[in-house]
């Protein structure tokens, strides 16, 4: 053992990776000997009992001397091979460090030879018009530029001069590219701003032309136009849509929305040797709006135009143009358009050609088969994709289409009517009747329930027991006159209705609710349009009550007339106007009051003028006193002039019995209130009250065509109520003391039906002087 411990610490200096290796060796073979040598001695000493006390003593040398040569031989492994292993990976690590640096190096040098060539081609391809190469390199410049962007440690400045350069290279390929397309499309526009005047405006728009030159390149192969080359480069700068989208807009501006808007323009199309030309050419204006028809042949014409000789691209490469799928022109184009075209075909043409009337829809099925042709065609020509549009969808909407602009058309002439003036007139009888259409048939249940009722009522007079029965005017309007835009009103509302008798049920739902709303808007409307005249005019006022009664009066039995005939919910008793009628009869009332106040307070204020109508001896209060008499009997009769034609027979009486009852009251009042009334004043009071007697009845003189209603003129004391009581007080003027005592009867006379004791005394005190007599008369009045 101490030979091969002084073997091993003999060695001094670097230990080489073999020694070490076969040290390492020789130390196990020696540790497995001990290894064997112990485990003999522990079998010797604890299975055999043999003392060998010694022999473990010399072993545990031996194991001892080993395990210092191990440690030694550690710590000389530890301090010096590791050592050198940091010294030479640190070595290695440099150089990987270098190697990589150059080559990222040469990658860069690599790829800035790429972007040069790729520059150098460009330039090469743009001087002989190859705008697809030039193009193709330029983005491969560009991609190169990307990468060495992302690379680390490479120049900044550089990077910004390449990119600099790329930039002006490509805007440079955009100029010659867009000088290109301006010689291919030519566009000739009338010059900014439009005219205003509309002869004008088509004269400007005929200055508007398109010419498409469409040559080919005489640097290129024949086989290869020109026109694919421009518009690939700009596919591959990604400048094509932009370009279309420009292009779109001015031929939407310029072209199509004329064509859609003029009925009076038309489009013809030259083709020359190399060229060819779109341009306008006026035609004899039919109407004012043209047919789907004509605005359809004339779109198609001009997208033909540019499908042809623009759009139609055959030899076209999307893989250059870095696009996932082939482009066709024609789709991005109809893209860009066909909304605006759309909305501008429906607003300007589809909706005139909306029937006014539901016997007119068949005839509409046309316009459908010729959108539905337009859309196909366009299909065809690749301007739409394989999908419904807004265009065909409105075009078969028709029915709800016709439904919008019948009740447009509807609310429009309602407001007309409305606006219109009052005062042209129309008499209205108990005979007259509202034509109204031929309602569709009710079926077996509408015929058994009328057979039922003719059953129970045969004729036209319904019995009220005892002998009597019922007129057939009853519930009838009275004779009068209303305006004849009201009268059209209800004809419309009627007209509407029967119409939604014959319609799908979303539009007969529409336009009941479409009459409702006209009604709804005379009630808002008319009050306030015709406020002034309303006022100022006794004559308006009174047919305006007319108007609104005669409405009324048709709003009761209109919903129950068509609710047969509508669809559910309607005909379920949804379609009722009754709700209405309080409101116009409400309506009417209060304007023909308001003006009855008014002329009321016109009474009164001329009767004030009077002088309270005291001492009439004099002549100043004479004849002011009878002047105010004579205005109000002319004001009367003014009145009666302008409302006994127009309002109903019994209305206008009890109109003017309230207006001349004021009148004689007031007089009454005034005269009752004197304190002495001579006997001359008295005389003068009596002609007074004898003008008023004789010419206030004249107002209620029936016209020649109502002598059947004689008897309402008649019966004045049913419409004025003071009237007897202004007879006794022209008797008490010229009455004598003994007579008024006889007049009053112990309170059961005329003098006391008409006067209180007081107003009796009073007037007993003013007419006779203080004597006994009077003092007689008075205590007789109880």
């Amino acid at each position: 053992m101490s030979s091969f411990v002084a073997e091993v610490l003999a060695s001094s200096g670097k230990l080489e990776k073999e020694d070490i290796g076969t040290k390492i060796s020789k130390l196990a073979r020696r540790v497995e000997e001990v290894k064997g040598e112990v485990c003999d001695m522990i079998n010797k000493k604890y299975e055999e009992f043999i003392p060998s006390l010694k022999n473990g003593e010399n072993l545990v040398t031996q194991v001892d001397g080993i395990s210092m040569e191990i440690d030694v031989l550690k710590s000389q492994i530890e301090n010096e091979v590791q050592r050198d292993l940091r010294v030479a990976v640190t070595e290695f690590s440099e150089l990987k460090q270098q190697l990589e640096k150059s080559t990222v190096l040469l990658s860069v040098l690599t790829q800035l030879h790429e972007f040069d060539t790729a520059l150098e081609t460009h330039h090469q391809a743009l001087f002989e018009k190859n705008y697809i190469k030039s193009a193709t390199h330029l983005n491969k410049a560009q991609s190169t530029l990307t990468l060495l962007k992302s690379r680390k440690g490479v120049e900044l400045k550089m990077l910004q001069v390449l990119h600099t350069e790329l930039i002006i290279q490509k805007e440079n390929l955009l100029y010659h590219l867009g000088e290109e397309w301006k010689q291919l499309a030519v566009w000739s526009l009338p010059p900014s701003p439009a005219p205003t005047k509309a002869e004008d405006l088509f004269a400007w728009t005929l200055k508007t032309e398109l010419r498409l030159c469409n040559m080919q390149s005489k640097k290129k192969s024949e086989l290869e136009p020109l026109l694919v080359s421009i518009l690939q480069g700009f596919a591959i700068l990604g400048e094509l849509s932009r370009k279309l989208k420009f292009f779109s807009q001015i031929l939407m501006k310029y072209i199509l929305k004329p064509l859609v808007h003029d009925p009076s323009l038309d489009v013809e199309i030259e083709l020359q040797t190399h060229d060819a030309v779109l341009r306008f050419r006026p035609t004899e204006k039919q109407s004012d709006h043209a047919s789907p028809t004509e605005v359809y042949q004339k779109v198609l014409t001009v997208l033909d135009f540019l499908h042809q000789h623009l759009l139609c691209v055959s030899q076209w490469d999307s893989v250059i143009c870095n696009m996932k799928q082939d482009v066709i022109l024609a789709e991005m184009l109809g893209d860009m358009i066909w909304e605006d075209l759309s909305e501008v075909i429906i607003k300007n043409c589809l909706v005139y050609s909306i029937p006014a009337n539901s016997s007119q829809l068949d005839q509409y099925e046309e316009v459908i088969k010729e959108t539905d042709k337009f859309e196909k065609k366009l299909k065809e020509m690749q301007f739409l994709q394989d999908h419904s549009t807004d265009l065909l969808k409105y075009a078969r909407n028709v029915n709800v289409h016709f439904a919008s602009k019948k009740c447009q058309d509807v609310i429009v002439n309602a407001r007309n009517l409305m606006t219109s003036e009052i005062h042209n007139t129309v008499k209205i009888t108990p005979d007259s009747k509202v034509a109204i259409p031929k309602l569709p048939s009710l079926g077996l249940v509408s015929r058994a329930k009328t057979a039922k009722t003719s059953a129970i009522a045969p004729s036209s007079m319904v019995s009220l027991g005892n002998g009597r029965q019922l007129g057939h005017r009853t519930l009838c309007v009275p004779t009068c006159r209303i305006s004849e835009s009201v009268q059209k009103l209800v004809e419309l509302a009627y007209q509407t209705l029967s119409e939604a008798t014959s319609a799908t049920p979303e539009c007969a739902v529409q336009l009941f609710y479409t009459v409702r709303n006209m009604f709804h808007l005379f009630y808002d409307v008319v009050p306030t349009y015709h406020r002034d005249t309303l006022q100022k005019l006794p004559q308006l006022a009174a047919i305006h009550h007319n108007n609104c009664m005669y409405i009324a009066h048709h709003l009761i039995t209109l919903g129950h007339q068509f609710q047969c005939s509508l669809p559910s919910p309607l005909c379920n008793g949804a379609a009722t106007f009754v709700d209405f009628v309080p409101s116009f009869r409400r309506l009417g009332t209060e304007c023909f009051l308001a003006q009855l106040r008014a002329q009321r307070d016109e009474l009164l204020e001329r009767l004030s003028t009077a002088r309270n109508l005291s001492s009439l001896d004099d002549v100043d209060n004479y004849s002011a006193a009878s002047k105010a008499v004579r205005q109000v009997i002319h004001q009367l009769k003014r009145l009666g002039k302008v409302w006994q034609d127009v309002l109903p027979v019994h209305i206008y009486c009890k109109a003017m019995g309230t207006l001349l009852n004021t009148a004689v009251t007031e007089i009454v009042n005034k005269v009752t209130a004197l304190e002495d009334i001579s006997s001359e004043s008295a005389d003068c009071l009596y002609s007074l009250c004898k003008t008023v007697l004789e010419e206030g009845p004249q107002i209620f003189q029936p016209l020649p065509e109502e002598s059947r209603n004689k008897k309402y003129q008649e019966e004045i004391p049913v419409y004025v109520p003071k009237w007897l009581k202004f007879k006794e007080l022209m008797i008490v003027l010229q009455a004598s003391l003994q007579e008024l005592v006889d007049r009053w009867t112990d309170g059961k006379g005329p003098l006391a039906e008409e006067f209180s004791p007081i107003e009796a005394k009073s007037l007993i005190r003013a007419l006779f002087q203080n004597t006994e007599r009077r003092a007689a008369a008075l205590s007789k009045i109880k």
